[in-house]
Protein backbone atom coordinates (compact mmCIF):
# COMPACT_ATOMS: atom_id res chain seq x y z
CA UNK A 1 0.00 0.00 0.00
CA UNK A 2 1.16 3.52 -0.80
CA UNK A 3 -0.29 6.86 0.19
CA UNK A 4 -1.13 8.58 -3.08
CA UNK A 5 -2.36 11.96 -1.83
CA UNK A 6 -4.30 13.92 0.70
CA UNK A 7 -7.44 15.34 -0.92
CA UNK A 8 -9.23 18.45 0.31
CA UNK A 9 -12.91 18.98 -0.45
CA UNK A 10 -13.32 22.63 -1.40
CA UNK A 11 -16.16 24.94 -2.35
CA UNK A 12 -14.23 27.71 -4.14
CA UNK A 13 -12.05 25.57 -6.41
CA UNK A 14 -10.43 28.41 -8.44
CA UNK A 15 -9.35 30.31 -5.29
CA UNK A 16 -7.84 27.16 -3.75
CA UNK A 17 -6.17 26.28 -7.05
CA UNK A 18 -4.46 29.69 -7.12
CA UNK A 19 -3.44 29.37 -3.44
CA UNK A 20 -1.73 25.99 -3.76
CA UNK A 21 -0.25 26.73 -7.19
CA UNK A 22 0.60 30.41 -7.19
CA UNK A 23 0.96 31.31 -3.51
CA UNK A 24 2.55 28.12 -2.11
CA UNK A 25 4.33 27.34 -5.39
CA UNK A 26 3.26 23.71 -5.74
CA UNK A 27 3.15 22.24 -9.25
CA UNK A 28 -0.31 21.41 -10.65
CA UNK A 29 -0.58 18.09 -12.44
CA UNK A 30 -2.93 19.03 -15.27
CA UNK A 31 -3.76 22.75 -15.10
CA UNK A 32 -7.47 22.21 -14.34
CA UNK A 33 -7.95 25.66 -12.78
CA UNK A 34 -11.75 25.34 -12.62
CA UNK A 35 -11.74 21.78 -11.28
CA UNK A 36 -13.38 19.57 -10.38
CA UNK A 37 -10.04 17.92 -9.47
CA UNK A 38 -6.35 18.79 -9.41
CA UNK A 39 -3.28 17.29 -7.76
CA UNK A 40 -0.38 19.50 -6.64
CA UNK A 41 3.16 18.30 -5.95
CA UNK A 42 6.18 19.92 -4.35
CA UNK A 43 9.51 20.00 -6.19
CA UNK A 44 10.78 17.06 -4.10
CA UNK A 45 9.18 13.94 -2.69
CA UNK A 46 6.29 11.84 -3.89
CA UNK A 47 3.47 13.06 -1.63
CA UNK A 48 0.81 15.31 -3.09
CA UNK A 49 -2.14 17.47 -2.17
CA UNK A 50 -5.27 17.23 -4.28
CA UNK A 51 -8.34 19.44 -4.47
CA UNK A 52 -11.78 18.00 -5.13
CA UNK A 53 -14.89 20.07 -5.75
CA UNK A 54 -17.13 19.57 -2.68
CA UNK A 55 -20.39 19.69 -4.69
CA UNK A 56 -19.17 16.96 -7.05
CA UNK A 57 -18.27 14.68 -4.15
CA UNK A 58 -21.60 15.42 -2.47
CA UNK A 59 -23.33 14.30 -5.65
CA UNK A 60 -21.38 11.04 -5.66
CA UNK A 61 -21.81 10.20 -1.98
CA UNK A 62 -24.98 12.03 -1.10
CA UNK A 63 -23.66 12.76 2.37
CA UNK A 64 -21.01 15.49 2.13
CA UNK A 65 -22.38 18.72 3.61
CA UNK A 66 -22.18 21.95 1.64
CA UNK A 67 -20.11 23.84 4.19
CA UNK A 68 -18.03 22.92 7.19
CA UNK A 69 -17.31 24.61 10.50
CA UNK A 70 -14.06 24.46 12.41
CA UNK A 71 -10.72 23.07 11.28
CA UNK A 72 -11.05 19.67 9.66
CA UNK A 73 -7.63 19.26 8.10
CA UNK A 74 -4.00 20.24 8.45
CA UNK A 75 -1.72 20.13 5.42
CA UNK A 76 1.96 19.91 6.40
CA UNK A 77 4.76 20.98 4.08
CA UNK A 78 8.45 20.70 4.96
CA UNK A 79 10.75 23.46 3.71
CA UNK A 80 14.53 23.92 4.00
CA UNK A 81 14.52 27.59 5.05
CA UNK A 82 11.30 28.60 6.82
CA UNK A 83 12.08 32.31 7.02
CA UNK A 84 12.96 32.59 3.34
CA UNK A 85 9.90 30.57 2.24
CA UNK A 86 7.58 32.63 4.45
CA UNK A 87 9.00 35.84 2.98
CA UNK A 88 8.51 34.43 -0.52
CA UNK A 89 4.88 33.37 -0.04
CA UNK A 90 3.81 36.48 1.89
CA UNK A 91 5.15 38.41 -1.09
CA UNK A 92 2.68 36.43 -3.20
CA UNK A 93 -0.27 37.16 -0.92
CA UNK A 94 -0.13 34.54 1.84
CA UNK A 95 -1.10 35.71 5.32
CA UNK A 96 0.63 33.92 8.19
CA UNK A 97 -1.51 33.29 11.26
CA UNK A 98 1.42 32.08 13.39
CA UNK A 99 5.18 32.06 13.21
CA UNK A 100 7.74 31.42 12.07
CA UNK A 101 8.44 30.19 15.58
CA UNK A 102 9.92 27.18 17.40
CA UNK A 103 7.52 24.30 18.00
CA UNK A 104 10.06 21.95 19.61
CA UNK A 105 13.84 21.91 19.90
CA UNK A 106 13.87 20.03 16.58
CA UNK A 107 11.34 22.01 14.54
CA UNK A 108 10.27 25.53 13.60
CA UNK A 109 6.83 26.12 12.11
CA UNK A 110 4.55 28.72 10.58
CA UNK A 111 0.81 28.45 9.98
CA UNK A 112 -1.56 29.93 7.42
CA UNK A 113 -4.96 29.11 5.94
CA UNK A 114 -6.02 28.42 2.39
CA UNK A 115 -9.06 30.22 0.94
CA UNK A 116 -11.38 27.54 2.40
CA UNK A 117 -9.91 27.87 5.90
CA UNK A 118 -7.87 24.64 5.78
CA UNK A 119 -4.80 24.95 7.98
CA UNK A 120 -1.37 24.71 6.37
CA UNK A 121 1.69 24.12 8.53
CA UNK A 122 5.14 24.89 7.16
CA UNK A 123 7.92 22.99 8.93
CA UNK A 124 11.68 23.47 9.06
CA UNK A 125 13.39 20.51 10.65
CA UNK A 126 16.39 21.41 12.79
CA UNK A 127 19.42 19.36 13.74
CA UNK A 128 19.43 18.22 17.34
CA UNK A 129 21.49 20.55 19.44
CA UNK A 130 23.97 18.77 21.69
Amino acid sequence: MELAQVRLLVTDFPACYRFYGEVLGLKPQSGAEEGPYEKFSPAAGSAGIALQDRAMMAGLLGEVAGSVAGHRSLVVLRVDDLDAYCAEITGRGAVLTHGPAPLTDRMRVAHLKDPEGNLVELQEWLLLRA
